[in-house]
């Protein structure tokens, strides 16, 4: 069923060279280029952690069991940039009041990132530890790389403590994401994922679910008679 709430990881389809021309072609068709329903990539890069001043390494092992907020920018010292970051740190208590973790990520290296953190008005008092995706490995990994340019899009995924992707949002670099949209997501998600029912277009806390997990039957064809368009968009 489309809606329920089970979260089950595609199954990554592996090809070689022996598969031949119809199979390839049909295996290649089960693959999917989103990251969602996929499990976090394993990678290790080098970081800087705002909050401490230092530099260090993080893992995707660092985030096993942690619902966790993966979110790629294309560069340090750019202008939409900073303002991006800058409110996703505004948000920081937030979100670690719901005990998600956010890991930036850009292709600059880690020293780009302290220097862009000392000088970026924007960015003074940043809570967040930002990635040196310098290999450009785990941009390619998550799907956001822009091969010729050598920078990763605006995109944004959240995991859930399984490490399975339910969330992701891709954009291209002149338009910024609301962090306010995303951090009403992780509240949805993590709601749903407790409840086993499922949340309405808008949802937000307090605000009417839907059932299916006691009701589907009942509600299937008929969601309109348990809750209102304007209940919705209120």
């Amino acid at each position: 069923m489309g809606c329920d709430t089970g979260i089950k990881p595609i199954k990554t389809v592996h090809l070689n060279e022996n598969t031949s021309n119809n199979q390839q072609l049909k295996e290649e068709k089960k693959m999917s280029s989103t990251m969602v329903r996929q499990e976090m990539p394993k990678f290790t890069i080098d970081a800087y952690d705002a909050k401490s001043g230092h530099f260090k390494t993080v893992s995707s092992e660092d985030y096993k069991g942690k619902w966790t907020v993966v979110c790629f920018y294309p560069a340090d010292f750019t202008f939409v940039c900073p303002t991006e970051i800058a409110a996703m740190n505004a948000k920081y208590d937030d979100f670690q009041k719901l005990n998600t973790e956010i890991l930036a990520v850009s292709v600059d290296s880690k020293f780009s990132h302290k220097r862009f953190v000392e000088t970026e008005p924007l960015l003074k008092g940043l809570k967040l530890t930002i990635g040196a995706d310098a290999n450009q490995e785990v941009s390619r990994a998550f799907g956001v790389l822009e091969e010729e340019e050598g920078v990763a899009l605006r995109g944004r995924f959240l995991f859930n403590p399984d490490g399975i992707c339910v969330a992701q949002e891709v954009q291209a670099d002149s338009v910024g994401r609301n962090v306010n949209e995303f951090l009403r997501q992780v509240e949805a998600w993590q709601y749903a994922t407790k409840t086993g029912e499922v949340c309405p277009a808008g949802w937000r806390p307090g605000k009417k679910t839907l059932p299916v997990n006691t009701d589907a039957e009942k509600m299937a064809g008929h969601v309109g008679n348990y809750i209102t368009i304007e209940e919705i968009l209120s």
